[in-house]
C-alpha cells in the first residue's frame, strides 16, 4: 500500500520535541527519561495505538517508539497529544533503526517489539527483514542478558523464517503460536491487528536472548 505523504509532518514533529526526537545527531537515549526504569523498544510503531496503550498499561516501564516515516509518526504523536491523561513513560524517535542502533547503550533494552514488520517477501530482500541475522545481532547487543523479543505478524512465511533465524542466532523460544487470539496471552493490539484478526490468524513468538 502506498504511503500518503503529509507535507506538514516533519514541521509538526519538530514542534513537539518534548516527546519526539527528530534530529538523530542530538539523540541521547539515556537522557530521554528522568529515571532508571526498564526500557522497552518498538521498531516501527506505525500510528501508535500499541505503544501508547502499552505505556498506559505498564507505567513502571519506559517505552521508546521508533518510526522512520514522518507522515506515519505524525498520526501516532497526534493520537498521544489528544489523550486527556498522557503517559510520561513514552518517547518517539523519527528515524531508521539502523541509524539509531549505534546510539543505544549495550545491554540496555529489556524488550523489543516487532509488530507486523514489512515481510520483504523476495529472497533478494531478505537482509531487509527485521529478523534477518544482521538485525538479530544488533538486538543481541542492545538487549539485557535476559532480554526478550516479541514479534507479531500476519505473514506465515515471515514467521517461519523468523523462527529459524532465532534458533540460528541462539535465542530461546519461550512461547509461540500461529493463532494468538485463540490464546490467553497478554496482548495489546495494533490498528492493523484489529482489522486483520477479523480475517485471519495472528502469529506470535516471544524469545529470550
Amino acid at each position: 500500500m502506498r504511503l500518503r505523504h503529509i507535507k506538514r509532518a516533519k514541521e509538526f514533529l519538530d514542534s513537539h520535541q518534548e516527546i519526539v526526537v527528530t534530529n538523530l545527531e542530538t539523540l541521547n537515549i539515556e537522557q530521554l527519561f528522568l529515571n532508571e526504569l526498564p526500557l522497552h523498544l518498538e521498531i516501527g510503531c506505525g500510528k501508535g495505538q500499541f505503544i501508547i496503550n502499552m505505556a498506559k498499561a505498564l507505567p513502571d516501564i519506559n517505552f521508546i517508539a521508533i518510526e522512520k516515516y514522518d507522515s506515519v509518526l505524525l498520526r501516532a504523536v497526534e493520537k498521544y497529544l489528544n489523550l486527556e491523561e498522557k503517559p510520561s513513560n513514552l518517547f518517539f524517535i523519527l528515524g531508521d533503526f539502523k541509524d539509531i542502533e549505534p546510539k543505544i547503550k549495550t545491554a540496555s533494552i529489556s524488550n523489543i517489539y516487532l509488530n507486523f514488520s514489512d515481510p520483504w517477501p523476495k529472497q533478494a530482500q531478505a537482509k531487509r527483514r527485521l529478523t534477518s541475522n544482521n538485525f538479530l545481532n544488533s538486538y543481541k547487543r542492545i538487549l539485557t542478558n535476559a532480554g526478550t523479543i516479541i514479534q507479531k505478524t500476519d505473514n506465515v512465511d515471515l514467521f517461519n523464517y523468523s523462527l529459524l533465524r532465532y534458533e540460528e542466532e541462539g535465542f530461546t523460544i519461550l512461547d509461540k503460536t500461529y493463532d494468538l487470539h485463540s490464546t490467553n496471552t497478554f496482548n495489546i493490539t495494533t490498528e492493523f491487528e484489529d482489522k486483520w484478526s477479523q480475517i485471519g490468524p495472528i502469529c506470535y513468538v516471544k524469545v529470550r536472548k
